[in-house]
């Protein structure tokens, strides 16, 4: 199967993560993706194929020559909860234009040039996009249509000369818990590389440090003609609480190394509120300080309206992997050359984010992140240049080959 069909093979399994279900995978649309892959990883010739219960894959490919590093490539099967991933509809546009695409006629849906400069990039390229609905999935659906692509294609020429290759396919990467059950040991490998980065030639080694939090606020509800000095509102409070974070330290006014508060979700009645954030920053010290800022509001709060009105919670998500990827620098410099093998111009640049191979990094599997094509993640303007699918592709075999 070549690897475009592949891709649109693989988005049409509904994926979506939920951090609400306390499962893994947390959706069992994961897990039937997951018994897919693991079939079509036999099928295609790879051995020591495992599936377990949490969802997680790993496979092999044997050596064919002595006194190779064991390497591993990762993708993720989830696809995130900030937009729809059910029942993607992707469409090929054939040598892009460079003009606005219309994504959905009836429902005046358009990927315009103007608040999305960076696919004028891509004049001249076949761009696989949505029908303005859903997010396509190529985060990281076309990582895995890479790696899977991949390793058929040295299957089929055993003349390039490899070590061990090991591949590993995650659940709920995108709801922070990719990294929890996986088995790193069991992996065996010297280092690996999340095929889960962005737009074409990104090479990343540095991402946030991140947290979670949520913070539930507790009211009292009276009737509001007799609710004078009685009804505390919960709601109120909440957006309180809110306004007294800095207000330009949010992901729509920070770029680069600097870090924010997220509010990713507020519900709630007069009785009670659930805020939840997440937080973000490159710097450790900063990240730490990020956190105590959190406590030192729910503590305001509570000193105003009595002690118990706010609760929070914050959980580590991941860590900055760089101190883990700077004593082996040379699995940077051996993408770098891979990159430029096949004609791609490596652009080493912070994540605003993070992968799973961040937490594998601190796990003892050195993981930094290349990239897997597709712009506009989590977005129904979501889109994948062809070219750079099959670019990336050729970079895990250059990384092979060297």
């Amino acid at each position: 199967m070549n690897i475009v069909d592949r891709f649109l093979k693989y988005v049409s399994f509904h994926t979506t993560s939920d951090e609400n279900t306390n499962m893994t995978p947390s959706t069992p649309g994961q897990m039937e993706f997951a018994q897919y892959l693991a079939d079509e990883l036999k099928q295609i010739g790879m051995t020591e194929v495992s599936l377990d219960r949490n969802g997680y894959i790993m496979a092999t490919l044997p050596a064919n020559e002595e006194g190779h590093p064991v390497v591993g490539f990762i993708a993720h099967m989830d696809t995130a909860p900030d937009a729809s991933g059910k029942n993607v509809q992707p469409r090929i546009v054939k040598a892009y234009d460079g003009k606005d695409i219309v994504l959905n006629e009836a429902e005046n849906i358009i990927l315009e040039t103007a608040k999305y400069p960076e696919i004028l990039h891509y004049q001249g390229q076949d761009i696989i996009v949505t029908n303005g609905k859903t997010l396509l999935g190529a985060d990281d659906k076309a990582g895995i249509a890479e790696i899977v692509t991949a390793i058929e294609y040295l299957i089929e020429h055993p003349e390039i000369k490899h070590g061990k290759i090991r591949v590993g396919f995650t659940p709920d990467e995108e709801i922070g818990q990719g990294a929890d059950h996986f088995d790193v040991q069991a992996f065996g490998c010297d280092f690996a590389y999340t095929m889960d980065g962005g737009a074409v030639g990104e090479l990343e080694y540095e991402n946030f440090n991140a947290a979670g939090c949520k913070i539930h606020i507790h009211g009292t509800n009276v009737h509001p003609g007799s609710a004078y000095h009685k009804m505390v509102n919960s709601m109120r409070i909440g957006y309180q609480l809110a306004v007294m974070l800095p207000r330009w330290e949010t992901p729509e006014h920070t770029q680069g190394y600097e870090g924010f508060y997220h509010l990713i979700g507020m519900s709630g009645t007069v009785e009670e509120t659930t805020l939840s954030y997440i937080i973000r920053d490159h710097d450790r010290a900063r990240f730490e300080s990020r956190k105590r800022e959190m406590e030192h509001l729910v503590r305001k709060v509570n000193r105003e309206y009595g002690e118990g009105t706010a609760e929070i919670e914050i959980r580590d998500q991941y860590y900055n992997m760089r101190e883990k990827i700077e004593p082996v620098m040379h699995i940077i410099d051996l993408a770098k050359e891979a990159m430029l093998a096949v004609g791609v111009e490596p652009k080493v640049k912070p994540i605003r984010g993070g992968t799973d191979g961040a937490r594998l990094s601190f796990e003892g599997l050195p993981c930094p992140n290349i990239f897997a094509g597709g712009e506009n993640f989590h977005s129904r303007y979501e889109y994948l240049p062809i070219p750079s699918l099959e670019a990336a592709m050729k970079v895990i075999l250059e990384i092979v080959k060297k």
